[in-house]
């Protein structure tokens, strides 16, 4: 593959994550980042580094460097011979995003038992949503863990 031939594909995939975040719920710029910081060679960027390749601004970068900070998914880190501040996809990040998802899956299936108790004495038919819910709840939260935990063993001997 040529050069221009493997910038355009890594401009789609940069797009893609940028997609993938905004589904979730996350700015698109913010996804735009990590999708570079992925592939990025060195895999330390500066704020100038992002806004150039992502063609935004610098404010933009700087409150969504500052964003995937606070949700542990990037790290600053120094660069000798640099006086600006660089980022990184931050070690263990992807660990803790499913530890985040745990988290939501646990207040999800809190709400729902709540729901389940205002409807305490009405109709089977009425519940039937509720009670959908929590089927998936439940089996989300006892099955997740040990997920994570099977992950982690075979990662481990991969390692090896």
């Amino acid at each position: 593959m040529d050069k221009e031939g493997s910038w355009f594909e890594k401009k789609h995939f940069i797009e893609d994550v940028g997609l993938l975040f905004e589904q979730g719920g996350q700015p698109r710029m913010a996804g735009r980042i990590v999708g570079w910081l992925l592939i990025s060679d060195p895999p330390h960027q500066s704020t100038s580094d992002l806004a150039q390749v992502l063609a935004a601004s610098k404010a933009s970068i700087s409150t969504m460097t500052r964003l995937l900070v606070q949700m542990g998914f990037i790290e600053r880190v120094g660069v000798p011979g640099h006086r600006r501040d660089h980022f990184r996809i931050k070690a263990g990040a992807w660990r803790e995003l499913m530890e985040q998802q745990m988290s939501e899956i646990t207040a999800g299936h809190q709400l729902i038992e709540r729901g389940l108790q205002l409807l305490e004495g009405k109709p089977a038919e009425l519940k039937q949503r509720l009670k959908e819910a929590r089927e998936l709840y439940t089996f989300m939260e006892a099955e997740f863990p040990a997920l994570m935990e099977r992950f982690e063993r075979e990662r481990k001997k991969a390692l090896r």
